[in-house]
């Protein structure tokens, strides 16, 4: 029994060492993900997409901001705009529907632009998965997906609010037609960036 133990001890002290000292420190390659990730980036460069990834998090008192001037929000048709659905890999499950938006009317390229939304999901499961800004020309087009959550776990309610935030420096100078994209309903308003 002895020289099985010692043999088990010989035998995993070399490998865990081995193991340890030529470990990759990056992240491992997930062929399936990052492939399709790699497809999805060049789909959207050679459509003339620009994908800008915003900070979404969720405000504690659920109250939306009141920017100086504010933005005026306008309805148009749910759904993700068809020259953008072609060009994704992977469709983003949408809210159901935007509720209220407040933003600013004038942003600086200097400084983060923030917008406030109010909006109604299908399903207690879902949760916030991903915020993307897709800039091509003048126009910019917001898609937050969500996710089913794993496990038993569920939101309170339908209704949620987020606060979505673009970095610094990510808007180049120029006058945007805003879309901010649900199922049934969007909203659409103007934006000066200087």
């Amino acid at each position: 029994m002895r020289w099985i133990v010692l043999a088990i001890l010989l035998a995993i002290v070399p490998y865990t060492w081995i193991t340890l000292h030529f470990r990759k420190a990056a992240r491992p390659f997930e062929p399936y993900s990052d492939l399709k990730q790699r497809a999805n980036v060049h789909r959207l460069l050679a459509a003339g997409y620009h994908r800008i990834p915003l900070s979404a998090e969720r405000p504690a008192d659920q109250v939306l901001a009141s920017p100086a001037a504010q933005a005026i929000p306008r309805p148009a048709l749910g759904g993700i705009p068809a020259a953008l659905k072609e060009t994704l890999v992977d469709v983003p499950s949408l809210p159901e529907s935007i509720r209220a938006v407040r933003a600013a009317a004038a942003s600086s390229t200097l400084l983060p632009y923030t917008i406030d939304v109010e909006c109604t999901l299908s399903d207690l499961n879902l949760g916030l998965a991903s915020s993307y800004l897709y800039l091509k020309d003048n126009e910019l087009i917001i898609l937050n997906g969500f996710e089913t959550f794993a496990g038993e776990l569920r939101s309170r309610s339908r209704e949620i609010a987020l606060r979505l935030t673009a970095p610094a420096g990510a808007l180049p100078s120029g006058d945007y037609h805003l879309t901010l994209v649900g199922l049934r309903n969007s909203v659409q308003w103007h934006l000066s960036v200087k």
